[in-house]
């Protein structure tokens, strides 16, 4: 049987989801450093997409914003998976 959390402690949260959420925000800072570094060291510049003038440095930043998003995806869907593991049959 799982025990209940003590005053305090937050339900849900051992020692693997503590280091989860450590590491989860340490990458969300490392990609805003990242996003930092690409944003001051790429040139100016256009380039067309899709028929539009786009500023070269927007380019880095979009994929960098898709890998963020992909770990903040990825962390809900783990929260959600652990959740569950409780309630199910």
């Amino acid at each position: 049987m799982r025990e209940e959390p003590q005053p305090g402690e937050r339900k849900g949260l051992t020692g693997a989801d503590s280091e989860l959420e450590r590491r989860f925000r340490w990458a969300l800072a490392l990609y805003v450093v990242l996003a930092g570094l690409a944003w001051f060291t790429m040139g100016e510049g256009t380039v067309i997409v899709l028929g539009r003038p786009v500023e070269t440095r927007l380019i880095p930043l979009v994929v960098i914003g898709a890998m963020a998003l992909r770990t903040i995806l990825a962390r809900q869907a783990e929260k959600i998976r652990r959740d569950g593991d409780g309630g199910g049959s």
